[in-house]
């Protein structure tokens, strides 16, 4: 069976983990849950073929001393907001859905769309170029 890595990420608060739990318990937290979504695992089936789905979340740690010294040990730094959006429209992502955690409206949608992507990613068309010998 072939697995499938979902990794959610985001800025802090925004309700990564609420997703994630809302979307394998078919319930919302009645509380705020910091990020305690232990990796998961569930088996999806797509054009009748059975996957695993791992599902990963993330915590934002741009404002984290101890991951932002590691970082610059390596002369390397946080991805700024700004640089996060270039990066999603030079990537060109594949779509725009929406959602809801706690209503749970286009919730299945969203992961769904996102292992069409990943298991049929679109075609690049090849830049065009001049190439001088």
């Amino acid at each position: 069976m072939q697995t499938i890595k979902c990794v959610v990420v985001g800025d802090g608060a925004v309700g990564k983990t609420c997703l994630l739990i809302s979307y394998t318990t078919n319930k919302f937290p009645s509380e705020y849950v910091p990020t305690v979504f232990d990796n998961y695992a569930v088996t999806v089936m797509i054009g009748g073929e059975p996957y695993t789905l791992g599902l990963f979340d993330t915590v934002d740690l741009r404002d984290d001393s101890n991951t932002v010294e590691k970082l610059a040990k390596n002369k390397q730094r946080p991805l700024s907001p700004e640089s996060g959006d270039k990066l999603a429209r030079d990537l060109r992502a594949v779509k725009y859905v929406e959602c809801s955690a706690l209503t749970q409206r286009g919730l299945k949608n969203v992961f769904d769309e996102a292992i069409l992507a990943a298991l049929e990613p679109p075609e690049t068309k090849p830049k065009k170029r001049c190439v001088l010998l």
